[in-house]
């Protein structure tokens, strides 16, 4: 009868106490239940079983259990049962997520969502591990040091790749077009993420975004001015490269759409009730000077690589180019806890300035462009001139192109289709744009 009355009494208790949990989410000002559901009597009744549950496994299963861990594992099940992006973080995965948006955390280099129970490569990113060591956008991790990604939730999967710097991890990966799996061992790093890059391409400034972080704005800024002073008179335009780019953070993607134009909606979100919609517009001032630009994109494309696509593509600021997005447009907020790390809770859906929906479409460019790859066809090796009999014996080379051919380099850099047709059409851009001036 005791043990009854005590399990009535802590079954109550831990059904009020993770009740406080979830609606103190409340003070950060975001609200986790509705008013309209506090007041519903089924949301204590639902409670009180959880409770009865959760006394009846610590009281009756064959091995003890740590508390805590039960109720994390209960609240990872209920935002995992919503969507692939809602998740509960853990102190130190909260943590590692705050570094990594700041542009410096430890790990392989690669974003990452969940799909059909596996672990999905949305992008490596640029320069990290993951990226040297082959990985692609759309490979499926299957394994982790042998161990089955299956019944992994996507935090649990994020912190068995994390690990000590210089540490080994064995990845199985699911690759389409090959009919066995790979196995790709990385060595752990630090990620630092340089989130821009840029570089002059003929009389085009060339910049790629590998990810929005907070330096991304003032990066791209410091970008701009260096190139266009490198190229004075002769700046034509822009390519702005967010291919394999999975996103970030918000504020950053709004920033770099601002940065190409004069004025206008950049984005919306609307969450669950009317009052929640936000809109973001653009400011004066354009880092082109009004110029042409291509914005490349391409399936590891999403979220915030997203919004600034269809930003610019909405108000023809840009000509997108490549191929279709990644298509996630959801807004995961971040709601802290004390003392018990963050959950990450899809609240709202990002829409383009026309309002048309990114989640699960995409950015369709306006010219479908494919990354074409020119390979060696590896049909045996042909016959040549050398192969016949008698054939005459090649002169010998003079010194100096011997050493011509020795210091050559052998290996030409495979070419860049997309990057190439973006900037043969820009050209053609500016070239009508200066005609029409005159």
């Amino acid at each position: 009868m005791m043990k009854q009355l005590f399990g009535i009494r802590f079954g109550v208790m831990c059904a009020v106490g993770l009740f406080m949990v979830l609606t103190g989410a409340a003070l950060t000002g975001l609200t986790v239940i509705g008013p309209a559901q506090a007041k519903d009597d089924g949301i204590y009744r639902q409670l009180n079983l959880f409770g009865d549950v959760l006394e009846r496994i610590r009281a009756d299963y064959v091995e003890e259990v740590d508390d805590p861990e039960l109720i994390e594992a209960a609240i990872t099940g209920m935002l995992r049962s919503l969507d692939p992006h809602s998740s509960y973080m853990p102190p130190k995965a909260y943590r590692n997520m705050r570094e990594q948006i700041k542009g410096e955390f430890g790990g392989l280099g690669i974003e990452v969502t969940m799909e059909n129970g596996v672990v999905k490569v949305v992008s490596p990113i640029d320069g990290t591990p993951a990226f040297r060591a082959g990985m692609k956008a759309g490979d499926y991790i299957t394994h982790l040091d042998g161990t089955p990604v299956l019944g992994m939730t996507l935090a649990e999967a994020v912190k068995k790749m994390r690990g000590p710097i210089k540490s080994e991890i064995l990845l199985t990966v699911a690759r389409k077009g090959l009919e066995k799996p790979l196995e790709i061992t990385i060595i752990r790093d630090v990620i630092r993420v340089q989130s821009v890059r840029s570089r002059v391409e003929g009389d085009m400034v060339y910049v790629r975004i590998t990810s929005f972080t907070e330096q991304t704005n003032s990066g791209l800024e410091s970008a701009m001015a260096k190139r266009k002073s490198e190229l004075g008179n002769r700046f034509q335009g822009v390519v702005l490269d967010l291919r394999n780019n999975p996103g970030g953070a918000l504020d950053q993607a709004i920033a770099v759409s601002d940065a190409f134009l004069d004025k206008g909606e950049i984005v919306s979100t609307r969450g669950r009730r009317p009052e929640e919609t936000r809109r973001y517009n653009a400011k004066v001032g354009d880092l082109a000077n009004g110029l042409p630009v291509a914005v490349l994109i391409n399936g590891g494309s999403a979220s915030a690589s997203e919004i600034v696509a269809g930003a610019l593509q909405d108000h023809q600021r840009a000509l997108i180019i490549g191929t279709k997005s990644f298509g996630k447009g959801s807004v995961q907020s971040i709601i802290p806890l004390q003392g018990h790390g963050a959950i990450r809770l899809t609240t709202a859906r990002y829409y383009t300035p026309s309002g048309t929906s990114i989640q699960a479409k995409g950015i369709n460019p306006d010219v479908e462009v494919e990354q074409v790859r020119v390979e060696k066809a590896d049909n045996g090796r042909r016959r040549s001139e050398a192969d016949l009999p008698k054939h005459l014996k090649a002169e010998k080379k003079k010194a100096v192109a011997k050493t011509v051919q020795k210091n050559g380099n052998d290996t030409e850099k495979p070419r860049d289709f997309q990057l190439s047709y973006a900037l043969d059409l820009l050209r053609g851009m500016a070239l009508l744009q200066q005609r029409s001036e005159k």
